[in-house]
C-alpha cells in the first residue's frame, strides 16, 4: 500500500543513499557505512529503502559518517515533514469515500490489536450499514465530494470481517455522547445501539463507554486509532494525521489508558447503552 507518508519516507531514503554514494572520501558501500556507525547492514538498507523511519540521532550519525554534516538541516526538515504527516480530506476524498475506506481496510488487515477512541459517533468498526450510509451522506454534503455512498458502505462493512478472525483484538472506547448523537433517523440509531449491545460479549472486542457523568482525568479530545505499536491516526475536520514515531505512539496509548480509567465495560456498558436506547423516541 503506497501512501503519501510512505512516499515521503522513500524520498528521504533516496537522499540518504545519495549522501552515502557521494561521500567526500569515496563511494561507501552500505556494509562499510554500517561498520562505521556500528549498525547492522540491514538497518542501512531499511533506511535507504524507506522501510524504517530514522530518528534525529540516526540522521546526525549518518551525515557525520559520510562526511556531509551540512546536509543535516535538510534531512531534519524532511523528517519533520512526515513525522506529523497531514492527509487532507480534500485530497483524500477527491475520488469519493470508497478509496479512503479501502485504505483503512488495508491498514486494519495488517493489524493485530487496535486501540480506538470515538467521541462524536459510533466507531466504523461497529456501525450498521444504515448508520454508515447516513454518516457518508452527511460528509459528502459537507465536503462536496463525489457521491459514492453505496460503494463506501460496502467497503466499510467488509472491514468488520476482521472482528471475526482469530487473534484479533479491538479495544474501543466511546463517549456516551456519541451514542446520543442524532446523525441518523431515530429508528436507525436504535438499531445501531442494539448492534453495540450485541458485541459486548464478543471475545475479540473490548468495548468501554465513558458515561456522561463520569469523572474524567483528561478532557475527551479528538478521535484516534492506534494500530498495534506502529501507527497512530488522529482525525480532525480538515485532515487525518498519520504518526509513527515511537514517542507519539506511546503518548496516545497513555491517553487511551487514561480515558479507559473513566469507562465502564461489560454489563455496565450494556446498561449505559440501554439507558440511551430508552431515551430515544422512535
Amino acid at each position: 500500500m503506497s501512501t503519501d507518508y510512505q512516499r515521503a519516507r522513500e524520498e528521504l531514503g533516496r537522499k540518504l543513499r545519495e549522501l552515502r554514494v557521494e561521500s567526500p572520501d569515496g563511494r561507501l558501500t552500505g556494509t562499510e557505512l554500517g561498520q562505521r556507525l556500528g549498525w547492522p547492514q540491514s538497518k542501512v538498507s531499511k533506511l535507504e529503502n524507506g522501510r524504517q523511519t530514522p530518528t534525529d540521532d540516526d540522521l546526525r550519525a549518518w551525515t557525520d559518517a559520510v562526511g556531509q554534516p551540512a546536509a543535516l538541516g535538510e534531512l531534519r526538515a524532511r523528517l519533520k515533514g512526515f513525522e506529523s504527516h497531514v492527509r487532507s480530506w480534500r485530497r483524500q476524498l477527491a475520488a469519493g469515500h470508497r478509496p479512503v475506506q479501502e485504505t483503512w481496510n488495508a491498514l486494519v488487515a495488517e493489524s493485530r490489536v487496535l486501540h480506538m477512541w470515538e467521541n462524536n459517533a459510533v466507531s466504523g468498526m461497529l456501525q450498521t450499514a444504515e448508520y454508515t450510509r447516513c454518516i457518508f451522506d452527511s460528509y459528502t454534503d459537507l465536503r462536496s465530494s463525489p457521491r459514492d455512498t453505496e460503494e463506501a458502505v460496502r467497503a466499510r462493512m467488509k472491514r468488520q470481517d476482521w472482528l471475526y478472525r482469530p487473534g484479533k483484538r479491538l479495544n474501543l472506547l466511546m463517549w456516551e455522547g456519541a451514542l446520543w448523537a442524532r446523525v441518523c433517523p431515530a429508528e436507525v440509531l436504535v438499531a445501531q445501539l442494539d448492534r453495540l449491545t450485541g458485541v459486548v460479549g464478543m471475545d475479540t472486542v473490548r468495548l468501554g463507554i465513558l458515561p456522561m457523568d463520569a469523572a474524567l482525568r483528561i478532557p475527551p479530545g479528538n478521535p484516534f486509532s492506534v494500530l498495534d505499536e506502529r501507527l497512530v491516526v488522529v482525525e480532525d475536520w480538515h485532515a487525518e494525521l498519520w504518526l509513527d514515531d515511537a514517542e507519539t505512539i506511546t503518548h496516545y496509548r497513555r491517553v487511551w489508558d487514561t480515558l479507559a480509567e473513566s469507562a465502564v465495560f461489560g454489563a455496565d456498558a450494556q446498561q449505559v447503552i440501554a439507558r440511551v436506547r430508552r431515551g430515544i423516541k422512535v
